[in-house]
Protein backbone atom coordinates (compact mmCIF):
# COMPACT_ATOMS: atom_id res chain seq x y z
CA UNK A 1 0.00 0.00 0.00
CA UNK A 2 1.71 3.34 -1.34
CA UNK A 3 0.52 6.53 0.51
CA UNK A 4 0.88 9.96 -0.52
CA UNK A 5 1.13 12.77 2.03
CA UNK A 6 1.05 15.35 -0.12
CA UNK A 7 1.61 18.22 2.10
CA UNK A 8 4.23 18.12 5.57
CA UNK A 9 6.23 20.18 6.95
CA UNK A 10 9.00 17.86 7.69
CA UNK A 11 11.52 20.61 8.40
CA UNK A 12 9.44 22.46 11.28
CA UNK A 13 11.54 22.64 14.14
CA UNK A 14 8.85 20.36 15.93
CA UNK A 15 10.77 17.48 14.35
CA UNK A 16 14.01 18.38 15.38
CA UNK A 17 14.46 16.17 18.21
CA UNK A 18 13.46 12.48 16.14
CA UNK A 19 12.57 13.91 12.62
CA UNK A 20 14.90 10.66 11.08
CA UNK A 21 12.50 8.02 13.53
CA UNK A 22 9.19 9.76 13.14
CA UNK A 23 10.16 9.68 8.64
CA UNK A 24 10.63 6.08 9.41
CA UNK A 25 7.09 5.48 11.55
CA UNK A 26 5.60 6.78 8.53
CA UNK A 27 8.01 4.72 5.81
CA UNK A 28 6.54 1.86 7.86
CA UNK A 29 2.95 2.20 7.88
CA UNK A 30 3.10 2.58 4.40
CA UNK A 31 3.65 6.61 3.46
CA UNK A 32 6.66 6.53 0.95
CA UNK A 33 5.49 10.17 -0.65
CA UNK A 34 6.11 13.11 1.30
CA UNK A 35 5.30 16.61 -0.58
CA UNK A 36 7.20 19.41 1.33
CA UNK A 37 5.60 23.26 1.38
CA UNK A 38 7.64 26.35 1.36
CA UNK A 39 6.78 28.58 3.76
CA UNK A 40 9.35 31.62 3.06
CA UNK A 41 12.79 32.08 2.41
CA UNK A 42 14.29 30.47 6.05
CA UNK A 43 13.17 27.27 5.34
CA UNK A 44 14.92 26.55 1.90
CA UNK A 45 18.32 25.22 3.01
CA UNK A 46 16.20 22.67 5.40
CA UNK A 47 13.88 21.52 2.30
CA UNK A 48 17.50 20.85 0.33
CA UNK A 49 18.77 19.18 3.57
CA UNK A 50 15.78 16.59 3.62
CA UNK A 51 15.60 16.30 -0.70
CA UNK A 52 19.41 15.07 0.19
CA UNK A 53 18.56 12.56 3.31
CA UNK A 54 15.50 11.03 1.39
CA UNK A 55 15.84 11.11 -2.48
CA UNK A 56 13.48 8.70 -3.14
CA UNK A 57 10.61 10.06 -1.00
CA UNK A 58 10.94 13.59 -0.39
CA UNK A 59 9.40 16.10 -3.29
CA UNK A 60 9.81 19.97 -2.65
CA UNK A 61 7.60 22.75 -3.66
CA UNK A 62 9.03 26.31 -3.96
CA UNK A 63 6.37 29.70 -2.36
CA UNK A 64 5.84 32.10 -0.27
CA UNK A 65 3.05 31.29 2.47
CA UNK A 66 0.30 34.16 3.02
CA UNK A 67 0.61 34.62 6.63
CA UNK A 68 4.43 34.96 5.45
CA UNK A 69 3.68 38.31 3.19
CA UNK A 70 4.91 41.33 5.00
CA UNK A 71 6.46 44.70 4.09
CA UNK A 72 9.46 42.74 2.51
CA UNK A 73 7.19 40.52 0.18
CA UNK A 74 8.80 41.28 -2.85
CA UNK A 75 12.40 40.44 -1.63
CA UNK A 76 10.49 37.34 -1.22
CA UNK A 77 8.84 36.91 -3.89
CA UNK A 78 12.26 36.89 -5.82
CA UNK A 79 13.95 34.33 -3.79
CA UNK A 80 10.70 32.08 -5.21
CA UNK A 81 12.11 33.51 -8.60
CA UNK A 82 15.69 32.58 -8.52
CA UNK A 83 14.77 29.49 -6.79
CA UNK A 84 12.16 28.50 -9.51
CA UNK A 85 14.92 28.97 -11.96
CA UNK A 86 17.82 27.23 -10.68
CA UNK A 87 15.76 24.24 -10.45
CA UNK A 88 12.65 21.39 -10.56
CA UNK A 89 10.12 21.60 -8.35
CA UNK A 90 6.70 19.81 -7.97
CA UNK A 91 4.68 22.64 -7.47
CA UNK A 92 4.50 26.33 -6.22
CA UNK A 93 3.69 25.99 -2.71
CA UNK A 94 1.95 26.86 -0.38
CA UNK A 95 0.62 30.04 -1.40
CA UNK A 96 -3.02 31.67 -1.15
CA UNK A 97 -4.41 34.17 1.30
CA UNK A 98 -4.87 34.25 5.25
CA UNK A 99 -6.97 36.36 6.67
CA UNK A 100 -7.00 34.68 10.23
CA UNK A 101 -3.89 36.24 12.00
CA UNK A 102 -3.75 39.56 10.63
CA UNK A 103 -5.76 41.29 7.73
CA UNK A 104 -3.40 44.37 7.55
CA UNK A 105 -1.28 42.92 4.28
CA UNK A 106 -4.68 41.66 2.27
CA UNK A 107 -3.54 43.70 -0.68
CA UNK A 108 0.32 42.31 -0.51
CA UNK A 109 -1.26 38.79 0.30
CA UNK A 110 -3.63 39.28 -2.92
CA UNK A 111 -0.93 40.19 -5.49
CA UNK A 112 1.36 37.59 -3.74
CA UNK A 113 -1.07 34.93 -4.69
CA UNK A 114 -1.42 36.46 -8.37
CA UNK A 115 1.90 36.45 -9.02
CA UNK A 116 2.68 33.39 -7.58
CA UNK A 117 0.00 31.38 -9.69
CA UNK A 118 1.25 33.36 -12.67
CA UNK A 119 4.76 31.56 -11.62
CA UNK A 120 2.73 28.37 -12.11
CA UNK A 121 1.46 28.82 -15.21
CA UNK A 122 4.81 29.88 -16.78
CA UNK A 123 6.66 26.82 -15.43
CA UNK A 124 3.67 24.26 -15.74
CA UNK A 125 3.65 23.51 -12.40
CA UNK A 126 0.51 22.61 -9.78
CA UNK A 127 0.03 25.33 -6.96
CA UNK A 128 -1.42 24.36 -3.14
CA UNK A 129 -3.26 26.89 -2.05
CA UNK A 130 -3.54 27.99 1.72
CA UNK A 131 -6.77 29.46 2.47
CA UNK A 132 -7.68 30.81 5.92
CA UNK A 133 -11.27 32.86 6.59
CA UNK A 134 -10.78 33.97 3.10
CA UNK A 135 -12.78 31.90 1.15
CA UNK A 136 -14.14 34.87 -1.52
CA UNK A 137 -10.81 36.48 -1.50
CA UNK A 138 -9.18 33.04 -2.71
CA UNK A 139 -11.75 32.57 -5.24
CA UNK A 140 -12.14 36.31 -7.00
CA UNK A 141 -8.27 35.90 -7.49
CA UNK A 142 -9.08 32.19 -8.96
CA UNK A 143 -11.50 33.30 -11.34
CA UNK A 144 -9.03 36.07 -12.34
CA UNK A 145 -6.63 33.56 -13.42
CA UNK A 146 -8.81 30.56 -14.30
CA UNK A 147 -7.41 28.48 -17.50
CA UNK A 148 -7.01 24.87 -18.53
CA UNK A 149 -3.51 25.18 -17.36
CA UNK A 150 -3.99 26.48 -13.51
CA UNK A 151 -4.42 23.29 -11.54
CA UNK A 152 -3.19 22.30 -7.71
CA UNK A 153 -4.65 21.59 -4.37
CA UNK A 154 -6.32 23.43 -2.42
CA UNK A 155 -4.99 22.54 1.15
CA UNK A 156 -6.67 21.33 4.41
CA UNK A 157 -10.06 21.73 2.44
CA UNK A 158 -11.75 22.97 5.33
CA UNK A 159 -15.18 24.23 3.99
CA UNK A 160 -19.21 23.41 2.88
CA UNK A 161 -20.32 21.28 0.12
CA UNK A 162 -20.63 24.58 -2.05
CA UNK A 163 -17.10 25.90 -1.56
CA UNK A 164 -16.07 22.13 -2.49
CA UNK A 165 -17.92 22.18 -5.20
CA UNK A 166 -16.42 25.42 -6.33
CA UNK A 167 -12.80 24.35 -5.81
CA UNK A 168 -13.26 22.02 -7.60
CA UNK A 169 -14.15 23.78 -10.86
CA UNK A 170 -10.75 25.01 -11.06
CA UNK A 171 -9.46 22.36 -11.33
CA UNK A 172 -8.42 22.00 -7.88
CA UNK A 173 -8.41 18.71 -5.96
CA UNK A 174 -8.98 18.63 -2.06
CA UNK A 175 -6.39 17.88 0.28
CA UNK A 176 -8.05 16.04 3.33
CA UNK A 177 -6.22 15.46 6.64
CA UNK A 178 -7.07 15.27 9.91
CA UNK A 179 -10.12 18.05 10.21
CA UNK A 180 -12.03 15.20 8.30
CA UNK A 181 -11.82 12.95 11.61
CA UNK A 182 -12.67 15.66 14.21
CA UNK A 183 -16.20 15.66 15.53
CA UNK A 184 -16.96 19.70 14.69
CA UNK A 185 -14.66 19.04 11.92
CA UNK A 186 -18.15 18.96 9.36
CA UNK A 187 -16.82 18.01 6.20
CA UNK A 188 -17.16 14.14 6.88
CA UNK A 189 -20.87 15.10 6.37
CA UNK A 190 -20.47 15.86 2.90
CA UNK A 191 -17.35 14.62 1.65
CA UNK A 192 -19.20 11.25 0.16
CA UNK A 193 -20.84 13.33 -1.91
CA UNK A 194 -17.48 14.21 -3.66
CA UNK A 195 -16.07 11.65 -5.92
CA UNK A 196 -12.93 10.41 -4.42
CA UNK A 197 -11.14 11.56 -8.00
CA UNK A 198 -10.95 14.85 -6.50
CA UNK A 199 -9.74 14.16 -3.08
CA UNK A 200 -6.07 13.77 -1.99
CA UNK A 201 -4.56 13.23 1.26
CA UNK A 202 -2.37 15.04 3.53
CA UNK A 203 -1.28 15.57 6.96
CA UNK A 204 0.32 19.53 7.44
CA UNK A 205 2.38 18.00 9.97
CA UNK A 206 3.38 19.00 13.01
CA UNK A 207 0.01 20.50 12.70
CA UNK A 208 -4.06 19.36 12.72
CA UNK A 209 -2.88 15.92 14.40
CA UNK A 210 -6.71 13.27 13.35
CA UNK A 211 -8.78 11.72 16.60
CA UNK A 212 -7.41 10.01 18.56
CA UNK A 213 -3.93 12.72 18.64
CA UNK A 214 -5.76 16.10 18.67
CA UNK A 215 -4.12 18.54 20.28
CA UNK A 216 -0.76 16.68 20.09
CA UNK A 217 2.12 16.75 16.99
CA UNK A 218 1.24 15.55 13.71
CA UNK A 219 3.05 13.51 12.06
CA UNK A 220 2.57 11.32 8.43
CA UNK A 221 2.03 8.20 9.83
CA UNK A 222 -1.00 9.37 11.27
CA UNK A 223 -2.36 9.38 7.25
CA UNK A 224 -3.59 5.89 8.47
CA UNK A 225 -6.17 7.78 10.92
CA UNK A 226 -7.49 9.76 7.83
CA UNK A 227 -7.43 6.83 5.18
CA UNK A 228 -10.01 4.71 8.06
CA UNK A 229 -12.13 7.63 8.32
CA UNK A 230 -12.54 7.77 4.65
CA UNK A 231 -12.81 4.24 4.27
CA UNK A 232 -15.73 4.72 6.30
CA UNK A 233 -16.96 7.53 4.94
CA UNK A 234 -16.92 5.84 0.84
CA UNK A 235 -17.51 2.55 2.05
CA UNK A 236 -14.20 1.03 0.53
CA UNK A 237 -11.32 -0.44 1.47
CA UNK A 238 -8.10 1.82 3.32
CA UNK A 239 -6.17 0.22 0.57
CA UNK A 240 -8.42 1.12 -2.23
CA UNK A 241 -8.89 4.61 -0.45
CA UNK A 242 -4.59 5.21 -0.12
CA UNK A 243 -4.12 3.53 -4.25
CA UNK A 244 -6.87 6.45 -5.47
CA UNK A 245 -5.72 8.84 -3.32
CA UNK A 246 -2.02 8.44 -4.51
CA UNK A 247 -3.05 7.82 -8.40
CA UNK A 248 -4.71 11.88 -7.72
CA UNK A 249 -1.29 12.79 -6.23
CA UNK A 250 0.55 11.79 -9.37
CA UNK A 251 -1.96 13.23 -11.70
CA UNK A 252 -1.41 16.60 -9.70
CA UNK A 253 2.57 16.37 -9.49
CA UNK A 254 3.90 14.28 -12.51
CA UNK A 255 5.47 11.68 -10.24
Amino acid sequence: MIITDTHTHLYSEEFDEDRDLMIQRALDAGVSRFFIPAIDSNCTESMYDLEKKYPENVFLMMGLHPTYVKDNYQDELKHVEEELAKRKFYAIGEIGIDLYWDKSHLKEQQTAFRKQIQLAKQYKLPIVIHCRDAFDEVFAVLEEEKSPDLFGIFHCFSGTYEQALQAISYNMKLGIGGVVTFKNGKIDQFLNQIDLSHIVLETDSPYLAPIPFRGKRNESSYLINVIDKLAHIYGLSAEEIASRTTENSKIIFGI
